[in-house]
């Protein structure tokens, strides 16, 4: 079983930048797809990016590739995501999830795990 612990939320004023970290444990997942999920107060739960495990390819929301960027560290068993000028909109609690093959399913909200959150709060 695959399990994420995410850190590195907190309050941050507008036009700063955050890292997210989420560390990832398990048996195995060689072949799995990481990525983070967002879901602000009384709105639906919004794909960020993702990137597979084995060879780093990443994939990004239309709406996020500018201003955020996805990477994994295998050797360490992490996954960060950095948010750059982040904007009061960017308020949300920040998920890490996986699947354990396919980016498409991850992406359509299909998650064989994920962590528990990280609240991210961005002032204006």
């Amino acid at each position: 079983q695959v399990q994420f612990v995410e850190s590195g939320g907190g309050l941050v004023q507008a036009g700063e930048s955050l890292t997210l970290s989420c560390a990832v444990s398990g048996r195995t997942f060689s072949n799995w797809v990481m990525g983070w999920f967002r879901q602000a107060p009384g709105k639906d739960r919004e794909f960020v990016s993702y990137v597979t495990w084995n060879m780093g390819t990443t994939v990004y929301a239309d709406s996020m590739k500018d201003r955020f960027t996805i990477s994994r560290d295998r050797s360490k068993k992490m996954v960060f995501l950095q948010g750059f000028n982040l904007r009061p909109d960017d308020t949300a609690v920040y998920y890490c999830v996986g699947h354990h093959s396919d980016g498409d399913h991850l992406r359509r909200g299909r998650f064989d795990a994920l962590g528990q959150g990280t609240q991210v709060t961005v002032s204006s």
